[in-house]
């Protein structure tokens, strides 16, 4: 069952937060936008790329009310320790955001990206009212887009705030779609060749 425009299935899991641990819950963001993106496993060469993309634009997204949470299978003593690795080694430094152990794969199973034993590359914004509005899985090469990332969540809001849609390769400052045949005349007027 695809997961888009469904209810964020629920988790409490232990996180390194500013270099402790602590439980982190879903719930724990009610009223924020949450990007919540899966990895494979720490150690490895693409994952450490993308979390530290993410902890380089995470001011970004809070300026938009969003969280972000990085999950993998591995334990949160693995995780303190691949915060505690210098980044010119492989390593992550420390994380502005949670970094959440997903041991026993109830949350990998739950968001359906759990293959072969470790997660798949699997981001989802999670809407302020707890709902999924975007979904991507990446298989296990293939690094994700940290802008695409931030250019999805402004359309979600967008969406959400204005009712309009946003159309191909819309970026913020673009025109909206209305999401009627008559309506929509005045973007393909506008926009059509």
């Amino acid at each position: 069952m695809a997961l888009v425009g469904q209810k964020a299935p629920e988790f409490s899991a232990t996180a390194v937060v500013n270099g402790s641990f602590k439980t982190v819950k879903l719930s724990d963001y009610k009223g924020k936008y949450v990007i919540l993106f899966f990895y494979p496993l720490d150690y490895t060469f693409v994952c450490p790329t993308e979390i530290t993309a993410f902890a380089d634009a995470y001011g970004q997204f809070q300026k938009l009310g969003a969280e972000v949470m990085a999950v993998s299978i591995d334990s949160q003593f693995v995780h303190l320790a691949w915060q505690q690795t210098p980044r010119n080694q492989g390593g992550l430094g420390k994380l502005p955001f949670p970094h959440v152990s997903d041991l026993n794969k109830d949350m990998s199973r739950e968001y359906d990206v759990l293959s072969g034993g470790v997660a798949l590359r699997g981001l989802f914004i999670i809407d302020d009212e707890g709902i999924i509005q975007h979904a991507t899985i990446n298989n296990l090469g293939i690094g994700r887009s940290v802008e695409e990332t931030l250019r999805s969540l402004q359309a979600v809001q967008t969406v959400k705030k204005t009712g309009e849609v946003c159309p191909a390769n819309w970026k913020p400052g673009d025109d909206t779609m209305k999401p009627d045949p008559q309506g929509s005349q005045a973007y393909f007027q506008k926009h059509g060749k």
